[in-house]
């Protein structure tokens, strides 16, 4: 049977179905693709993982899928570093030689900012940032600028490996091999801080003495007890006395040296003393020679061991007095067995004439009236250093030494009377000798026993304000009026008024306790 075509209506149909059919088709792949978001891959060099930025519908369309970040600046990503003294002013409303007004910096500035969230300002409210960080992703490298919004997987691995291998510092991230170093927290500024300064009041602790109570005695201005230090390029842990107590519970610290040690344990033990109740805290005032800080809960002492050479001074039935150079005071037995320790030494070794403590210096039970100060401090030192090496068991004792306490005489260029106000950057002539200075650093690298050297001495220097002056007592009695109107004779510029300078460098201590901040590099 022979096949006849289709008539030519049939065909006609047919063709117009399917020419619908077809442009059905192409108008729904235009819509889609109109609407479809934009999936573009940004990088963040430095940052793990690959950012994704998707555009709403509603936004207008980038005109290409590349879009270029800035890498933020390291300033940005990181705690802004101060490496210059900068001098804040307790004025409100005015600026004084190079004191500038801030206000304290909150607990959210304070820290540093978190480099695992990246924040990206958009001025297009419907510009979202999704994160996708992954240990084993490194920062993705911008990708060459293309045409189409689609970027195969193969492209994406290509430029992983590409930016892995231009990012070095971001393997050794991974591999937790970021070097860090050690914070120097005895270099940076001091800044004015009525928050958070001081750390107690001085009617909290009735057992101050006289000698460093300068409210009490009635010195009228009270700046000097507001000053923070500031370490350049790390912050300190916040101080508290619970937190520290807590630390030491059930330890023994003992503190040992010349007036300005003393200085230091009243300034721990009023710190103490004002973090716990008063009826589980007390002080006794032994002798002019030992004085105890006991909180009771914490099972916790603070002791204080008058001995300004750290080693003996003897005095004969004749009255003569003896400084044995090579031989420890009898009250070294009792320093034995604490869990921290801090000596200093200094002062007392640079005094003459009248002022000298001793008549004769002992040696291998040889006296002699005459011997270089320098020659005898060397000894000394080095007594200690053996006492400590060969005595203290350093897996169970922390031991400090404490740099000189810098004086403010007007030798020094700074005469601390009627001072209210730091040094800036004004010059400071050092008066006590550097070459005891050097002694002392030398003794504690050759020493056997790890030694922490608490260098307060320049960081002091600038405190210029924070003396007891003519607000103090002399031989036990408070100066009177008419002693006040003779400061050349009677102001005291080498002990600190508390609360005051002193607390820093407790604050110091026990951040060098819990171990110094480290940057990482």
């Amino acid at each position: 049977m022979e096949s006849h075509p289709p008539p030519l209506l049939h065909r006609k149909w047919l063709l117009g179905t399917l020419a619908c059919l077809l442009g059905y088709l192409l108008l729904s792949y235009s819509l889609e693709k109109a609407f479809r978001p934009s999936t573009t891959i940004v990088s963040f060099p430095g940052l793990h993982g690959a950012a994704k930025l998707t555009l709403s519908g509603d936004a207008e369309a980038p005109s290409e899928n590349i879009v270029d970040v800035s890498p933020p600046s390291e300033a940005a990503m990181s705690p802004r570093p101060t490496t210059e003294a900068e001098m804040v002013s307790p004025q409100p409303s005015a600026v004084v030689e190079n004191y500038v007004d801030v206000s304290p910096p909150s607990e959210a500035a304070m820290s540093p900012r978190s480099t695992a969230e990246a924040e990206m300002v958009s001025p297009k409210p419907s510009v979202t940032v999704e994160m996708a960080a992954s240990a084993e992703s490194p920062s993705i490298a911008l990708l060459p600028q293309q045409s189409t919004s689609q970027v195969t997987d193969k492209e994406i691995l290509a430029a992983k490996a590409a930016g892995a291998a231009r990012n070095p510092a971001a393997d050794a991230a991974e591999e937790g091999k970021v070097a860090e170093k050690k914070c120097d927290i005895f270099d940076g500024r001091w800044v004015y801080d009525r928050q958070r300064y001081p750390l107690y009041r001085s009617h909290w602790c009735p057992f101050l003495s006289d000698q460093v109570s300068c409210q009490r005695n009635g010195r009228p201005d009270s700046d000097y007890e507001h000053w923070r230090w500031q370490p350049s390029g790390c912050d300190l842990p916040w101080f508290n006395g619970k937190d520290m107590l807590e630390r030491w519970r059930g330890k023994r610290v003992v503190i040992v040296g010349d007036s300005l040690n003393r200085n230091m344990w009243e300034s721990l033990a009023c710190i103490l003393y004002s973090s716990v109740r008063r009826k589980r805290a007390y002080v006794k005032w032994h002798s002019s020679d030992y004085k105890v800080f006991r909180a009771l809960d914490y099972d916790c002492s603070v002791e204080f061991f008058w001995s300004p050479f750290l080693v003996e001074l003897k005095e004969r039935e004749d009255h003569a007095k003896v400084l044995r150079v090579d031989q420890l005071p009898g009250s070294a037995n009792r320093w034995l067995g604490a869990d921290v320790m801090v000596f200093n030494t200094g002062h007392w070794w640079t005094h003459h004439g009248k002022m000298r403590a001793w008549n004769y210096i002992e040696r291998r039970e040889q006296l002699t009236e005459e011997m270089e100060p320098n020659e005898a401090f060397n000894r000394a030192l080095r007594t200690w250093a053996r006492w400590v090496d060969h005595s203290v068991d350093h897996t169970k004792t922390t031991v400090f030494f404490r740099s000189v306490s810098p004086e403010h005489k007007r030798e020094n260029l700074h005469w601390c009377y009627n001072e209210t106000r730091p040094i800036t950057h004004q010059r400071y002539v050092q008066w006590f000798p550097r070459s005891m200075v050097a002694l002392v650093e030398r003794t504690i690298r050759k020493m056997r026993t790890p030694v922490t050297y608490l260098n307060i001495t320049r960081l002091s220097e600038y405190r210029r304000d924070a003396h007891t002056a003519t607000y103090t007592s002399r031989q036990g009695k408070l100066l009177t009026a008419g002693q006040r109107q003779e400061p050349a004779r009677y102001a005291d510029c080498s002990h600190w008024c508390l609360p005051g300078l002193p607390d820093t460098w407790n604050v110091l201590l026990f951040a060098s306790f819990i171990g110094t901040p480290t940057i990482a590099s």
